[in-house]
Formats: C-alpha cells, sequence, structure tokens
C-alpha cells in the first residue's frame, strides 16, 4: 500500500554532515517515507544560520529543547555516526526531555559501506546511554585458538552461554558440544546453529554439571581441548534462600568440570565469574569466589591452563534488570528498584563474551581477568530512562517503587579487591588481577569440609564458606537455613 496522502511526521535531525545529508535527501525524494525535516541541530556554530537542502541549521545541542516546541517535533533522529559515546549519551539526555519519539544511526561503518538510510536508523536503546566505548576485541587475529579443535560450552543455553556459541561457532571449531541442563534453552540455541552454521559439528547434551560420572564419560567421549564454564546458579536472593544448592551447583560443578579438564589433558578451561566475587556479601557471589579458587587451585595440580574472568551485570541477561524493566513498563508499572542509591556496572551481552573468548587467547594459567567497565549506573536512573525511552513519563504515566535491598545484596559491587595488584593486557580494557592464593593443602581440607556441609544439608554453611572466603560477610540471621 502506498504511504502518499499520510500525515508525514515533523522531524529534527541531530547531525548536518555527510550521514544528516543523506538521511535528509532519502526522505525528501522518497514517496514511502512518513517524515518531514522541520530543522537541524548541529554543535558547529559555523553552521548555525545555514541551510542543508533547505532545511535551515538552528543552533547547537543547548537549543534541542526551544526549537523542538517551536518547529512542533515529534521525532528526533540522530545521524551522527562518528559521534563519541559520551556526546551521543549527553544529546539523547537532552532529547529524552522533549518526550519525542528517538531514533539513531548505529555507527561509523554505516557511512564506510554506504549504508546510511532511513531503514538503518533504529531506535534508540539503553546501551546507547552507558557513555562509554564499547568494548572491542580484535576477534579474527585471536580466535585461531578454536580453530580445528573440539570446544566444550556449560551453560550453553544461557545468556552468556549461547553468545559464546555463536561467536565459537563462526570460527570453524571441529566440534562444538553444548552442555545444559534446561532442555528449553539448549534446544533453542541448537535450532539457532543448525540454521546460520550448517556446516558446524554440533552435539548438544542435557546434564547437570553436578553429575560426575556423566561428566567423566562425556569428556572421555569427546576429548575437548577448550572448555568454557558458564553453569551457574546466579539469582542472588534465590540462592541466599538455598545456599547448599548455589554451593553443589556453582563450586562442585565447577570442581567437577575443571578435574575432568586436567585428568584429561584439555589445554584451556575459561571460567565466567562476576563482581559479586569481590568482599562478597551473598552466598551466591561467595561460591563464585570459591570457583575462582578452585580454578587456581587445579592449576597447580595440572598442565591445563585455568583462567576466569570477572564481569559486572550484563544488559538484556536472562533475570537481569532490563528484561524486568521493560516487562514492569509494558504492564504499566509500577517499575521496580531496590534502592534510590544502588549502582551496578554494566556490559552488554557481545562485550562480555569478547572479553571471555579474548581471555581464553591471553590465558597462561591461573589469572583472573577483570574488565575496565567505566562508570557504574544508577538503577534509578535506569529505571527512567527505560520509561522516558518508552515515550512514557516516569512518575506520571508511570510509577517507581522503591522495595528495599533484598537479603545479601549490596548498594555497589566491585570488580578488584584493594590487594588483587592489576596488570594490564593487550587489550586497554582487560586487566588481570593477582587475588590471594590459599595453601593447596588447607584448600583441599576446607573444600572437603564444605562438600560434607553442602551434601549433609548443614545450616551451618554459612560457616565453612566463610572459612575460604573470609572477606565474605553475611547476617546472622540468615545462617540457619530450613
Amino acid at each position: 500500500m502506498n504511504d502518499i496522502g499520510k500525515k508525514k511526521v515533523p522531524v529534527m535531525l541531530i547531525g548536518a554532515g555527510e550521514a544528516g545529508s543523506i538521511i535528509l535527501n532519502e526522505i525528501k525524494k522518497s514517496t514511502y517515507v512518513t517524515k518531514t525535516i522541520r530543522c537541524i541541530i548541529d554543535d558547529d556554530p559555523a553552521k548555525k544560520g545555514t541551510y542543508l537542502s533547505g532545511i535551515p541549521v538552528v543552533g547547537n545541542r543547548n537549543t534541542i529543547l526551544r526549537n523542538a516546541v517551536k518547529f512542533d517535533v515529534e521525532e528526533i533522529i540522530l545521524a551522527i555516526p562518528t559521534i563519541e559515546p559520551k556526546d551521543r549519551k549527553d544529546i539523547l539526555e537532552i532529547c529524552k526531555q522533549t518526550g519525542c519519539r528517538l531514533s539513531i544511526l548505529p555507527g561509523l561503518y554505516q557511512l564506510i559501506n554506504s549504508e546510511v538510510t532511513v531503514s538503518a536508523l533504529r531506535e534508540v536503546e539503553i546501551e546507547d546511554l552507558l557513555g562509554r566505548e564499547p568494548v572491542k576485541a580484535n576477534l579474527p587475529s585471536i580466535m585461531s585458538y578454536v580453530k580445528d579443535r573440539v570446544v566444550f560450552v556449560t551453560g550453553g543455553g544461557g545468556s552468556i552461554g549461547s553468545e559464546i556459541c555463536r561467536q565459537i561457532a563462526r570460527y570453524q571449531p571441529k566440534k562444538l558440544v553444548i552442555i545444559d541442563n534446561y532442555e528449553n534453552n539448549a534446544y533453542e540455541i541448537q535450532m539457532e546453529l543448525k540454521r546460520t552454521h550448517p556446516e558446524l559439528d554440533l552435539k548438544v547434551l542435557i546434564v547437570s554439571v553436578q553429575n560426575h560420572l556423566r561428566i567423566h564419560n562425556i569428556f572421555e567421549d569427546y576429548k575437548p581441548d577448550i572448555v568454557f564454564h558458564a553453569a551457574a546458579h546466579k539469582h542472588v536472593p534465590l540462592m541466599e534462600d538455598s545456599p547448599h544448592d548455589a554451593i553443589k551447583n556453582n563450586v562442585f560443578g565447577t570442581f567437577n568440570i575443571a578435574k575432568e579438564a586436567g585428568m584429561s589433558g584439555v589445554k584451556r578451561m575459561v571460567l565466567i565469574s562476576t563482581d559479586k566475587a569481590v568482599r562478597p556479601t551473598n552466598i551466591m557471589g561467595a561460591s563464585k569466589r570459591i570457583c575462582e579458587m578452585v580454578i587456581q587451585y587445579m592449576n597447580s595440580l595440572y598442565d591445563t591452563e585455568y583462567v576466569a574472568v570477572r564481569f559486572g551485570n550484563v544488559l538484556g541477561s536472562n533475570g537481569s534488570v532490563v528484561p524486568l524493566f521493560k516487562k514492569q513498563i509494558a504492564n504499566g508499572g509500577p517499575v521496580t528498584v531496590t534502592h534510590p542509591e544502588i549502582i551496578r556496572y554494566f556490559m552488554t551481552i557481545p562485550e562480555a563474551v569478547s572479553l571471555v573468548l579474548e581471555a581464553g587467547a591471553y590465558a597462561e594459567g591461573g589469572e583472573i581477568f577483570i574488565f575496565d567497565m567505566g562508570e557504574p549506573v544508577k538503577i534509578l536512573d535506569l529505571a527512567k530512562n527505560m520509561i522516558r525511552l518508552s515515550g512514557l513519563t516516569p512518575g506520571e504515566d508511570i510509577e517507581i517503587q522503591f522495595t528495599g535491598l533484598r537479603p545479601g545484596e549490596k548498594l555497589y559491587e566491585e570488580l578488584l579487591i584493594d590487594e588483587e595488584n592489576k596488570k594490564e593486557t593487550k587489550n586497554k580494557r582487560i586487566f588481570i588481577g593477582s587475588p590471594r592464593m590459599m595453601e593447596t593443602e588447607q584448600f583441599s581440607e576446607l573444600i572437603a569440609e564444605l562438600d560434607h556441609a553442602a551434601f549433609s544439608e548443614d545450616p551451618n554453611i554459612r560457616e565453612v564458606v566463610k572459612r575460604l572466603v573470609p572477606e565474605y560477610t553475611y547476617k546472622q540471621t540468615n545462617q540457619q537455613t530450613k
């Protein structure tokens, strides 16, 4: 159906450069695009008062609000592919106050590839508001280590695990074996990879990492060269109520995988860890710190190169705050925030995975890789931004409700403990931490004690955890677990 005769949406264009000019001309010429550019914003003072294809350049970013009113604008298009992340964030913060729909041209490569078109525009997403450069990994040059190798990914159906699988599939592994205990997720990634990489030798196995005998048999059968261990229980409040299961799955699942990796001669094992492992206040974080210790312990016993990768919250991952807020906004609110001052470090799923894969390339054994995550984000600001990006007003259209910190939850997370002197790598955003390592014999005794506490459902399991992780703090009221 032809769109001629439809009311044209009045648009403000930000950027009077080459990309802006292409977008403007396409909108003017096309009979199918139902937009009309009313005014242009550009920070170059020399451009103010000039015209681009007959449309006035009316001022810099500080004039966005008044010109949006003056020209009765309903949509704003940001068309500066070369813009710095901080400038993009600042401009989008101003644009949000107009209540207009926002669109953005994704990036420089569109300009290089001559892909600057109206169809290339996308809606502004929360990632655009992080205000930092996305982490770039030169994956083609470092991914040769997976080529023609048998690669295992545990938890391969999860948010991080499935993205690891997607990226590995591009670099010609000899075989990719996905291990997951949740069949729905495993089925989804299996179907996707069969569609996108029909040439891939793929095996998907439904098994818990706690199943020692089956894990042993799988390592015997498939003889992996590289293991990415992403399987874990990760929900902080749920694990507070089920500490024994957090320890069984996270610690002893990791122990099983790591031991089999060493015994079967795996070249490299990469553990996915978390910033919650630093000075943990919850059982999930403490369990992940012990997983890091397991990795260091195994590194002293076997020739396998064991490493861990520690990062913060992942935008859009299962159970993360962004999908929750999206759901709450779609339902008309309220959006729930635990505390007005709570802050978190954020990264995107592709960033997290590029870090994991790059760490796998740098691994020599025993390292804990840490990502420079830029500035932390206030969760309250994140909630407000998401409401505004949905074209609604916080506090009017959608209420924000404070629900109180949940058991074991911190106001802020850290990526390093003071004594973990960090060293640089070839990637300026990735560092190597050197956390304290417990004596092998002492660790061996305490891990045996923890094994007994977890599998005998010892109500004092947190005391045993604290002996392994002295910096772990918890409320005594949480100690007795029914």
